[in-house]
């Protein structure tokens, strides 16, 4: 495990969409960078706040209220991890929905995964691009 600062992301996930407003997460970010924000807030809006160059990707998903439907918390991980998967492509969905199944089925109540694996299908669903 590698404890270090990223300084050029490829990729950049932001869960709280308030930190938009306070710090600057497309810092550093490559020509190609993609984002994906946890927001209710239109794609093209997000963009803009961005500042996201003319090759930057910036996809949008309501992860809080997918965690709320789903999990009855807000617990927007397995969401995020949904809309990942997607726009990235360097896990199927289904591998994903394995791995979420393996690492909650020793720790956690069947009605829990359940909750975790359909928050993380909608994520994959829901997530749009602008």
């Amino acid at each position: 495990r590698m404890h270090c600062p990223v300084l050029k992301p490829q990729v950049v996930s932001v869960v709280d969409a308030t930190l938009i407003d306070s710090i600057n997460v497309a810092d550093g970010a490559l020509e190609d960078a993609v984002f994906v924000v946890n927001s209710s807030k239109d794609p093209q809006e997000i963009r803009a706040k961005l500042h996201a160059g003319p090759k930057q990707r910036v996809f949008a998903v309501d992860a809080t209220k997918i965690a709320l439907d789903c999990i009855g918390r807000a617990l927007p991980n397995s969401p995020m991890l949904g809309a990942l998967c997607k726009i990235t492509g360097l896990i199927t969905l289904e591998h994903l929905l394995e791995e979420v199944k393996k690492s909650f089925g020793k720790k956690f109540a069947q009605k829990i995964i359940d909750g975790n694996l359909e928050a993380t299908r909608r994520g994959h669903e829901e997530v749009k691009e602008g």
